[in-house]
């Protein structure tokens, strides 16, 4: 049975998933503040960030129990670089949705992978999830890339689901089933 109330920590080889920490907040701020971010998630443009806003959702992160959000941080530096999120939660069809953010500091270098992988290898082996789902913009190939190399399968496209301040932009439907983890190895 899914228990989203336990905040594990996940340890791989480059990346330690873990609650979050208060001194985490000005990464996050710093990732609303990105343009890039921005761009890639279909936030609104310009957002200034709100650090009271932001450290109280950040705050109130590790004391949900129906999604998982944890930190990603990087092993080589013991930065926060990021977060995965299991939300959206359906208990009665085992399902969630999926979504991840990393500030510049944490792309390139496979640390997305190996985040996705841990979170997606969770929610199968220990929350007993059937199928998780999500969405990822046709302007961001690199993060399609990572969630294909983990097992993630497109099954539709949302046409012209953003409006991108000069174009209207697709978004890929994805998911990976239980049945289908683990992901057989594919190249890096």
């Amino acid at each position: 049975m899914s228990d989203f109330s336990i905040k594990p920590v996940l340890t791989g080889d480059q990346v330690v998933l873990r609650p979050f920490v208060d001194e985490d907040v000005p990464v996050f701020l710093e990732a609303i503040a990105d343009p890039e971010v921005a761009r890639l998630t279909g936030s609104p443009p310009g957002d200034a960030p709100d650090e009271d806003r932001t450290r109280a959702w950040y705050g109130s992160r590790n004391s949900q129990d129906d999604r998982l959000d944890l930190a990603v941080v990087d092993r080589a530096s013991g930065a926060c670089v990021g977060e995965v999120v299991l939300n959206e939660w359906d208990p009665h069809n085992r399902s969630c949705s999926f979504r991840t953010l990393f500030v510049a500091a944490g792309r390139n270098r496979g640390l997305g992978t190996e985040a996705v992988r841990l979170i997606v290898g969770y929610g199968f082996e220990r929350l007993a999830l059937h199928r998780i789902s999500l969405e990822v913009y046709a302007h961001n190939p690199r993060a399609r890339r990572v969630y294909e190399k983990v097992g993630f399968v497109a099954e539709g496209v949302l046409r012209q689901a953003l409006w991108a301040g000069d174009d209207w932009i697709d978004a890929t439907v994805m998911s990976i089933l239980a049945h289908e983890w683990p992901a057989p190895a594919r190249p890096e």
